[in-house]
């Protein structure tokens, strides 16, 4: 089949057009059917993958060469239905080393939250066995061990690396909604991208109007995004283009705690 796949595509366009679905997404499909099975023969990377590829998009171009230039819809279409046909097996092994991550995620939550209980109670027996202290003393411990509780430092950080771990599940998802990955593993990273993104979310109370209103809209648009990943639009890549750039302007926000701390250094 691979001296053949021109006109095995050129013979499943053909039909398309004549049952009147010859629309850019069922092109794309067209295309990655047709890579998908015959790139299973080759090694990724190779000389006869990257042939195969070139062959499928000429095959389209030679199909609606009467177009001329508004050839470019078809074009898009076709490298993108290649590049998922070539993908398809790497998405499958991207997939299940995502699996693996989010259960590693998981069990270092949970070690997390085991040492900060331990914490705890040894700050908990601490402030027990200052209350037997001199009053000047207790004091001293109790101002020392709610330092180290209320940690600004330390929640700062935790916010930080929440922001960090949302915008790089918001990457991503863009990475794979453009390399040909699944519909359900654009969501999966959408709904990653929420899950931190809600760890990173301060009270609203102490956010300033500007700031709110752009996690309104990441809010928005992370809904959009899975709405659109829903009716398999192609306005999926936009809209995650949109998101992606909409996090990044948020995440270097400084809140008022921040600006506060910066104009007392200064």
């Amino acid at each position: 089949m691979p001296n053949n796949i021109k006109q095995q595509i050129q013979a499943d366009l053909q039909q398309a057009k004549e049952t009147g679905q010859l629309r850019t997404d069922r092109i794309r499909e067209i295309v990655k059917s047709a890579v998908s099975q015959v790139g299973s023969e080759f090694k990724q990377g190779s000389t006869e993958l990257r042939s195969l590829v070139r062959d499928a998009v000429s095959a389209v171009i030679e199909n609606f060469q009467e177009k001329g230039s508004e050839l470019k819809d078809e074009v898009a279409a076709s490298i993108e239905g290649a590049l998922e046909g070539i993908n398809s097996k790497r998405h499958e092994s991207i997939a299940q080393t995502q699996i693996d991550i989010k259960r590693l995620q998981a069990q270092l939550d949970g070690e997390e939250e085991q040492l900060q209980q331990e914490v705890d109670v040894i700050l908990a027996e601490i402030e027990e066995t200052s209350k037997q202290e001199p009053a000047t003393t207790k004091t001293a411990i109790d101002s020392a061990v709610n330092a180290i509780k209320d940690s600004e430092e330390a929640g700062l950080l935790k916010k930080r690396y929440a922001q960090l771990q949302a915008q790089l599940a918001i990457v991503r998802a863009n990475l794979a909604a453009r390399y040909g990955g699944r519909s359900m593993e654009v969501q999966d990273y959408l709904d990653e991208a929420k899950h931190w993104y809600d760890k990173a979310r301060p009270q609203a109370e102490s956010m300033a109007t500007q700031v709110e209103q752009k996690r309104s809209q990441l809010e928005e648009q992370l809904g959009e995004a899975g709405t659109s990943l829903a009716r398999k639009e192609r306005q999926i890549k936009q809209t995650l283009r949109q998101l992606l750039l909409t996090a990044a302007d948020l995440f270097k926000e400084k809140q008022p705690a921040d600006k506060e701390r910066d104009t007392i250094h200064k």
